[in-house]
């Protein structure tokens, strides 16, 4: 049984940087494109970032290219997402997600999925 955990979330100002963990655990991320999404309410889940796993290209949302940075540590079986000089509206609950093959930027593509971390970002 794959589960994904998220953590690093919380509560913190404009311009501030975070950084979102998400431990794998009954799936190897070395063998997946792993993936970021987030959603804040009433809108659907927007892609953020994704790195493929082999090589490890990465791909960002036109909205965070230049401030976010998707990393993954095989050895760790874990994904990271480092946020920079974050904003109000980055607010959002944020998941990491799973898959087999090429990257996708569709949730529904991805078969493993966390339940997400809560990231506010106060003006």
């Amino acid at each position: 049984q794959a589960h994904l955990v998220e953590s690093g979330g919380g509560l913190v100002q404009a311009g501030d940087s975070l950084r979102l963990s998400c431990a794998a655990s009954g799936i190897h991320i070395r063998e997946h494109s792993m993936a970021w999404f987030r959603q804040t309410p009433g809108i659907d889940r927007e892609f953020v970032a994704m790195i493929d796993s082999t090589p490890s290209t990465a791909r960002y949302s036109d909205s965070v290219q230049g401030r976010f940075t998707i990393s993954r540590d095989n050895a760790k079986n874990t994904l990271y997402l480092m946020m920079t000089n974050l904003k109000p509206e980055d607010s959002a609950v944020y998941y990491c997600a799973a898959r087999r093959g090429t990257y996708s930027i569709t949730w529904g593509m991805y078969i493993y999925r966390g339940q997400g971390t809560q990231v506010t970002v106060s003006s």
